[in-house]
C-alpha cells in the first residue's frame, strides 16, 4: 500500500462501500439482518460516506486502471462532482433516514436498493472515462427499476417501472453511441477527450450524449416517464428524482458542455430543449391535482434550467442550481410521503390545510415550496437568475423564454403552497364522501431530516455569490446585474400575488373535476399525452411489426421449415423401407448362407478330424506293436519282421511291374 493516498482509498470506499452493504442487506436471510436495524444501517453507511467525501472533493483525488482500448477506469472528485457527490451524500442519508420510519421502506430489501442505486450514482459523478459512467449509467438504471416497482404485487406499480426503464434505456443508447463515435474518432474514451475530436465524429457524440443526458433528466419528449415513476415510495421518488438519476441527466450535460458547445448545432438544440422543457412542463405543473405529479412536472421543469445552462456554457451556474433544486425537492417528496402516510391520500384537494396539521412539516415544507417558488433570496431565486445571466448573453429570445419559464415556476409553487396553507374542510366540501380521515401522528424523525434539507434550500443561494461563483467547478459568462435581480423579484412577486388570487377564486370549492373540465387543462393534466404519443408513436408501430414478423414466421418460415421437415419426414421413411426390405433382406440371406456354409465346413472339418483321429489311433497301435515286437530282445522275432518288410518291398515291386507291363 505505499504510496497510495489516503485519499484514494476513501474515493473508491465511496462507491464500493455502499455497494457491499446494499448486496449484503439484499441477502438478508443469509446474513440474517433484521428489519428495524437495516433502515439505520444504510443511513449509518451513507452519513460516513458524506462525510468523507468532503476531503476527498478537497483534494481532488483521482484513481484509475487500465482498460480496454487504451481507456481506462476512472474516477475522479473534479468538476461538478466538486459540490454534486457530498450533497447526493447527505440527501441520501437523510433520505434513507426518513425511510425508517414506515416498515415497508425500512426493510432489507428496500434499503439494499438504495444503496446499490447511491453507489450507481456515485460511480456516475465520479467517473472519467465512458466505460466507468457506461457501468454507473446502467445500473442506476436497473435499481431505479427496481426501486419504482418496489411493491411487487402490484402491476400497476411494476408497469411503471417497465415504463421508466425502457423509456430511458432507449436514450442510453445514445451513450453507446457515443463510445462508439469516441473509438471510431481515436479518443482514449475518457470525457474530456471527446470536446477535441475533429470532424463529424464529434457530431454524431454530441448527438449520443444530449439524447442520454435529456431522457435520463426526463426533458421533453422523453418527460412522460417521470409521471409513471411516482409510483414508487416516495423516499425513492425523494432520491431518484432530485439528487441522484434525473438530476445525473443534467449532470452529465453540464460535464460535457464543452462537446455540446464545440458543434455547430448541439448547444443550441441543448438550449431549446431545456427552456422549452421548462416552459411546458411548468404548465403541466400547475395542472395537476395529485401533488407528487405536481413535485415530478416541476422537476423536469426545474432540470430545464439546468439543460439550458448545459446549452450555453454556464456550467458553473448549471452545478449551483443542481445543487439547490436537490435540497428543495427532496424536501418537498419527502414530506409529500409523510402526508401520504398520515392522510392517507397525495391529492392536492384532500391535503388542504396539511401545512396547519403539523407546524414543524408545515413550516418546513412552506420554506421549500417558497424556494422553489424562486421567492428572493431563497436559493433557487438565486441560482436561477445565474443560470438566466448566462442565457442572457447567448440570445435574448432564448431568454425571454427563460424569464417566462421563471414566472411559470412561481405559479406552480404557489399553486401548491396556497391549497396546502388554507384551512382544512371536512372532506364532504372538497368532493369527497368519506368521514375526515384519520391524521395519523408524523413520526419525529421526519421533520429531524427535513431541517437540514430547509435550510440548504434556504442558504445554498450563497453559492451564486461572486466571491464563491469563481471557485465553483465550470464558467459562467457574466454574473447576474443588479437590475436582473431587481426584475425577477418583481416578477416573482407580482406572479405569485396573481398565481395566490386566481387559486382562491377559481379553487375556491376545491371541485376536483371543475379544475380538469377544460380541453386544454386535461391536456396538460395528462403530461401533454406523452405517453400515448409514445405509444402511438413507437409502441404500437414496434408491436405491429413484431405481429407482422410472427405471421411471416408462423406462415413463411415456420410454413417452410415444417415442409422441409415433412420432406425429410418422407425421405427418410423410404429409406428406412430401402433398408428393411433390400439393404436389411440382402444381409439376412448373406448371413444364413455364411451360416449355412459354416455348417458345412463344421462338419467337413467333423470328418477330416474323425480321419485324422483314427490315422492316429492307428499310428499308436501300430507303434505299440513294433515297440513290442522291437523291444522284445528275440532274435527270430526280428528275422520275421525283416521278411516281412522285404515281402512288403516285393509285392510293392511286382505290382509296380505289372502296371508298366500293361501300357
Amino acid at each position: 500500500m505505499s504510496g497510495v493516498r489516503i485519499e484514494e482509498v476513501l474515493l473508491v470506499a465511496i462507491v464500493v462501500a455502499p455497494a457491499l452493504v446494499g448486496a449484503a442487506l439484499l441477502g438478508a436471510r443469509v446474513v440474517r439482518i433484521s428489519s428495524s436495524n437495516a433502515g439505520w444501517l444504510g443511513a449509518a453507511v451513507l452519513a460516513v460516506m458524506a462525510v468523507v467525501s468532503w476531503p476527498v472533493v478537497v483534494s481532488g483525488v483521482s484513481v484509475g486502471t487500465p482498460f480496454v482500448a487504451g481507456s481506462e477506469l476512472g474516477l475522479a472528485a473534479g468538476g461538478p462532482a466538486v459540490l454534486l457527490l457530498p450533497t447526493m451524500l447527505v440527501v441520501a442519508t437523510l433520505v434513507l433516514t426518513v425511510a425508517t420510519s414506515e416498515p415497508e421502506t425500512s426493510e432489507p430489501r428496500f434499503t439494499g436498493l438504495m444503496l446499490l442505486f447511491t453507489s450507481a450514482a456515485a460511480l456516475t459523478v465520479l467517473a472519467t472515462s465512458l466505460p466507468a459512467l457506461l457501468v454507473g449509467w446502467e445500473l442506476m438504471g436497473v435499481a431505479s427499476y427496481a426501486l419504482i416497482g418496489y411493491r411487487w404485487a402490484d402491476p400497476r406499480r411494476v408497469g411503471s417501472g417497465a415504463t421508466a426503464f425502457l423509456t430511458t434505456r432507449g436514450a442510453d443508447l445514445g451513450l453507446y453511441l457515443a463510445t462508439a463515435a469516441a473509438l471510431a474518432g481515436g479518443t482514449d474514451l475518457s470525457l474530456d477527450s471527446l470536446a477535441g475530436m475533429d470532424g463529424g465524429w464529434r457530431d454524431v457524440a454530441a448527438a449520443g450524449v444530449l439524447v442520454a443526458g435529456l431522457g435520463k433528466a426526463a426533458q421533453l419528449p422523453f418527460s412522460f416517464w417521470l409521471a409513471r415513476a411516482m409510483d414508487g415510495p416516495s423516499p425513492a421518488s425523494a432520491l431518484l428524482h432530485s439528487a441522484a438519476m434525473v438530476a445525473l441527466g443534467g449532470y452529465l450535460l453540464v460535464r460535457l458542455s464543452p462537446l455540446l458547445e464545440g458543434t455547430s448545432w448541439a448547444g443550441a438544440t441543448t438550449s431549446w430543449v431545456g427552456v422549452t422543457t421548462a416552459v411546458l412542463l411548468g404548465c403541466v405543473a400547475i395542472a395537476q391535482t395529485d401533488l407528487k405529479q405536481l413535485l415530478a412536472a416541476s422537476t423536469a421543469a426545474q432540470l430545464g434550467f439546468v439543460v439550458l445552462a448545459a446549452g450555453v456554457g454556464a456550467t458553473a451556474a448549471g452545478t449551483t442550481h443542481l445543487v439547490a433544486h436537490a435540497a428543495v425537492k427532496s424536501l418537498l417528496f419527502l414530506a409529500a410521503g409523510a402526508w401520504l402516510h398520515a392522510l392517507g391520500t397525495k391529492r392536492l384537494f384532500a391535503l388542504t390545510g396539511a401545512l396547519r396539521l403539523w407546524p414543524a412539516l408545515g413550516a418546513l415544507s412552506g420554506a421549500g415550496l417558497l424556494a422553489l417558488s424562486g421567492l428572493p433570496p431563497l436559493s433557487l431565486w438565486a441560482t436561477k437568475d445565474a443560470v438566466l445571466a448566462g442565457v442572457r448573453e447567448e440570445s435574448l429570445p432564448l431568454y425571454l423564454c427563460a424569464l417566462l419559464a421563471s414566472a411559470l415556476s412561481v405559479a406552480y409553487a404557489l399553486v401548491a403552497l396556497v391549497i396546502l396553507a388554507r384551512p382544512r374542510r371536512p372532506r364532504h366540501d372538497i368532493g369527497l364522501d368519506e368521514e375526515q380521515p384519520g391524521t395519523r401522528a408524523v413520526d419525529a424523525r421526519v421533520p429531524i431530516a427535513l431541517a437540514p434539507l430547509a435550510l440548504a434550500g434556504v442558504v445554498l443561494g450563497l453559492l451564486t455569490l461572486p466571491q464563491v461563483l469563481d471557485r465553483v467547478p465550470g464558467r459562467i459568462p457574466v454574473a447576474p446585474s443588479t437590475s436582473e435581480l431587481v426584475v425577477s423579484s418583481a416578477l416573482v412577486v407580482l406572479v405569485a400575488v396573481g398565481t395566490g388570487t386566481w387559486v382562491l377564486r377559481r379553487w375556491d370549492r376545491c371541485d376536483e373535476q371543475a379544475s380538469a373540465s377544460s380541453p386544454v387543462t386535461g391536456l396538460l393534466g395528462s403530461w401533454l399525452h406523452l405517453e400515448r404519443a409514445a405509444h402511438t408513436l413507437i409502441v404500437r408501430p414496434t408491436l405491429r411489426t413484431a405481429a407482422a414478423a410472427a405471421r411471416v414466421d408462423d406462415r413463411i418460415i415456420a410454413g417452410a421449415a415444417s415442409g422441409a421437415a415433412r420432406l425429410t419426414i418422407r425421405a427418410a421413411r423410404s429409406v428406412a423401407r430401402l433398408d428393411d426390405r433390400a439393404l436389411s433382406g440382402a444381409v439376412a440371406r448373406t448371413a444364413s448362407g455364411t451360416l449355412r456354409a459354416a455348417g458345412s465346413s463344421a462338419r467337413g472339418d467333423a470328418s477330416i478330424a474323425g480321419v485324422v483321429q483314427g490315422v492316429a489311433r492307428g499310428a499308436r497301435r501300430g507303434g505299440r506293436a513294433v515297440r513290442r515286437t522291437s523291444s522284445s530282445g528275440q532274435l527270430h522275432r526280428y528275422y520275421l519282421q525283416l521278411v516281412g518288410s522285404l515281402l512288403v518291398v516285393l509285392v510293392l515291386v511286382s505290382v509296380v511291374v505289372l502296371i508298366e507291363s500293361s501300357r
